[in-house]
């Protein structure tokens, strides 16, 4: 596996796919992201890695500070920007109740989310999926994106269900204003 990590090593997918460039998701960044457990730009602890590499699996505790008025609900987009393939690996995406003001560790899980949670279908399956970037790589920026959404994301693109949508379809065709953003980046090599 190193061996592959090293031959990818300069193929990135980069911040040009992420949501937080999606024209439908341009705010203002008046939101402050933080984490108990990684500072931004800082290594992840082990625990919050996939368990095919030794962690938890476990998301990590995330707070912010409170939402503009008008806020009816939360997107949380996290994803790999240096995947090595064409656009951003969506590791997790969920909607939160704009009343929820921080997120435990765990919270994130697909089969029990936290209070006021509802995860939502990624790249690589529902719920939190930690970094398990390929060896040899080099270091992968996971971006946690935090948007304070007008309205209430309520179904994907045509008349697929919100829960159904794949993240791909699902992030551009978001209508509501954001009002406000904000968003933290950990990181992880193996």
């Amino acid at each position: 596996m190193t061996l592959l990590g090293r031959i990818l090593r300069n193929r990135r997918a980069g911040e040009t796919h992420t949501a937080w460039n999606l024209p439908t998701l341009q705010g203002p960044e008046q939101l402050t992201l933080t984490s108990q457990d990684f500072g931004d730009g800082d290594t992840m602890p082990l625990k919050h890695c996939a368990k095919q590499i030794g962690g938890a699996d476990l998301s990590p505790h995330l707070a912010w500070t409170p939402p503009p008025p008008g806020t009816a609900q939360l997107l949380l987009v996290v994803e790999d920007i240096d995947v090595p393939i064409p656009r951003p690996a969506v590791h997790c995406l969920a909607l939160i109740d704009p009343a929820t003001g921080h997120l435990e560790p765990g919270a994130l899980a697909a089969r029990q989310p936290g209070s006021g949670v509802r995860v939502l279908r990624s790249t690589i399956g529902r719920g939190y999926h930690g970094p398990a970037p390929i060896k040899g790589h080099g270091p992968h920026r996971y971006v946690f994106q935090l948007f304070a959404l007008a309205a209430a994301v309520d179904s994907g693109p045509g008349t697929t269900p919100v829960d159904r949508a794949r993240p791909r379809a699902l992030l551009p065709a978001i209508t509501a204003p954001v009002l406000a953003r904000d968003r933290l980046t950990g990181v992880y090599e193996r």
